[in-house]
């Protein structure tokens, strides 16, 4: 993002690609506002970067998110750029994963985008200027065992995010659908610890750095969806045209 002194709203930023968004955007200038339920994570988010500034939140509460926006506008000024960063990835088989769980994956993942969308994207589309990113997943595209709660969640942002894009054309505000195959960010982690599907393991993750500028490229160039990783917009293709091709695939590589 060019230019100094720019205001950045970042769910999600006590860790991870929130974590990295924030300190690279206060090194070159910007005023970020960083967000999360994780006060630990956001002080050492902060540590050493004067332009960061913590914000606890928690995305699944409009009234909070409605309100860390306000006060966002009127400690550091008009927000011109947002990162709806927040999620969480418990995985599990639909039938064994508890509700509570599943409802808490959308809440956050889906949820969390609509609210901070809706207390921040007016005042971008009143000023008629301004960036909205929001972070699907190739999971968003490609369903995967043991991942459908997750699938589900980024699905949602998916089309959400592509049906704002067009009502939203010509406003002066660039929108953003950020689809990475697998990041090496702590979120992976959740996987891991809850049940880990085995086509994950067919490719190393990619870095956080490779999306952060997948994402500058796709902004200056007027594209929605952003596809970063090598191979991942292939992957994307195989899926739209091939669907039965890519569940055999998926279906031999977890045996069952």
């Amino acid at each position: 993002m060019s230019g100094s002194q720019r205001v950045v709203f970042i769910t999600g930023g006590g860790s991870g690609m929130g974590r990295l968004a924030a300190r690279n955007l206060a090194g070159e200038g910007a005023r970020v506002a960083a967000l999360d339920v994780d006060q630990a994570g956001l002080d050492e988010t902060a540590a050493g970067h004067d332009g960061i500034h913590t914000y606890p939140l928690d995305v699944t509460h409009a009234d909070a998110v409605e309100a860390a926006a306000k006060q966002v506008e009127s400690d550091l000024g008009p927000i011109d750029r947002v990162y709806n960063a927040a999620a969480i990835m418990p995985l599990g088989k639909l039938v064994e994963q508890e509700s509570e769980v599943i409802h808490r994956i959308m809440d956050i993942n889906y949820g969390g985008v609509v609210n901070v969308t809706k207390a921040t994207l007016p005042g971008m589309l009143e000023r008629g200027r301004g960036d909205l990113i929001n972070f699907a997943s190739m999971a968003g595209w490609l369903p995967i065992l043991l991942m459908g709660a997750y699938n589900a969640s980024k699905a949602a942002v998916v089309s959400f995010t592509e049906v704002l894009h067009h009502e939203n054309r010509g406003s002066g505000v660039r929108i953003a659908c950020v689809c990475p195959p697998p990041v090496a960010t702590p979120l992976l982690d959740q996987g891991r610890e809850t049940a880990w599907p085995k086509v994950l393991d067919g490719a190393p993750p990619i870095e956080p750095q490779e999306v952060l500028d997948a994402i500058e490229k796709a902004l200056e160039g007027g594209e929605l969806f952003v596809f970063p990783g090598r191979g991942t917009s292939l992957s994307w293709r195989m899926r739209r045209f091939f669907p039965d091709l890519v569940w055999s695939m998926v279906h031999r590589t977890e045996g069952w």
